[in-house]
């Protein structure tokens, strides 16, 4: 184990707050012998199937697999994909606190696969209630003591309709604040420590780049614009680049064979978050979530990365 490794101790005294779009991940398994006779689509024989947690969840899930002392705030259905949420949170090691909106139905994203390949993505999702998501608002205000690293995954579904609010109150009782950010407007994230953009939803906020250079024009622009402290860009097969007012750190992605990038996102952001509750420095941190995020792309689905795993790659 490398000798700037962050110990199992460590990160047990870590404690993190995940808030945002909870998702239930199904997978349906099968197999495709032929075509269908109605529509020239393939007919799949399901043998089995799986559920996960997915979207914001599988951020909580992978920060507890690391060690870490886990909540999840979120807004799910009175369903039974809501109680199937509740019962694989509680089997990760992640303390739910989950709001319950009647009007909701539980946000599902279905894959059918055969032969290790995904043929079809079925999503069930719709908009939580005003109401609803005022009481996460207030359930955010209330958890923000008992946890050092909050962590804001947004993935678009309305249930972070009340960022800038977290992000603020959050700063203001002194917690390093990380966001997985969404869509065109940044202007919400205001203020946060870091936020985590991918190539394509970075290239939404700033516009196509034409060069590194002036990658890196527009990234410190916007990281000032926004006044945070950090701005991490994950670029696939690139590696990620960190922005910070003192440097430029780019980081190369861990040659391997990818075999799935769904969930990527949420390792980088559970790792990068439990290693700073850990007191690990930004730099080493970003090292350690882009090895998580090299590890998971080797793995089917979204999956986890446990603390032998990392720190054995770190050898």
């Amino acid at each position: 184990m490398s000798k700037n490794s962050v110990s199992q101790e460590q990160i047990s005294q870590s404690s993190i707050l995940v808030v945002g779009d909870l998702m239930l991940d199904r997978y349906w398994f099968g197999d495709v012998d032929r075509i269908s006779p109605e529509a020239p689509v393939p007919v799949v024989q399901v043998k089995r199937s799986d559920e996960r947690l997915g979207g914001a969840a599988n951020v909580a899930r992978n920060a507890a697999a690391l060690g870490a002392r886990v909540g999840m705030l979120g807004v799910v259905g009175e369903d039974e994909p809501g109680r199937t949420l509740e019962a694989l949170l509680a089997e990760s090691r992640v303390q739910p606190y989950l709001m319950r909106d009647p009007s909701l139905s539980t946000t599902i994203k279905l894959r059918v696969l055969a032969h290790q390949q995904q043929l079809l993505r079925v999503d069930f999702e719709k908009t939580p209630t005003h109401e609803v998501l005022l009481s996460v608002l207030d359930g955010f205000n209330e958890l923000i003591q008992q946890y050092e690293v909050l962590v804001l995954s947004d993935y678009g579904k309305g249930g972070l309709t009340h960022v800038g609010r977290m992000v603020e109150a959050g700063r203001a009782a002194g917690r390093k604040v990380l966001v997985d950010p969404k869509g065109d407007d940044y202007s919400k994230y205001r203020g946060a420590t870091l936020i985590t953009p991918n190539r394509a939803e970075m290239r939404r906020v700033v516009g196509a780049w034409k060069s590194e250079h002036d990658l890196t024009a527009r990234a410190q622009n916007l990281r000032r614009e926004l006044q945070l402290e950090a701005l991490l860009l994950t670029r696939s097969e690139e590696g990620m680049t960190l922005y910070t007012e003192a440097e430029v750190l780019h980081v190369s992605a861990q040659a391997r064979e990818v075999y799935d990038v769904s969930g990527a996102g949420d390792t980088v952001i559970a790792t990068l978050a439990t290693m700073m509750a850990a007191g690990a420095p930004l730099k080493q941190a970003v090292q350690l979530a882009n090895r998580a995020g090299g590890i998971v792309v080797g793995k089917l689905g979204t999956a986890v990365v446990s603390y032998p795993e990392l720190f054995g790659a770190a050898g």
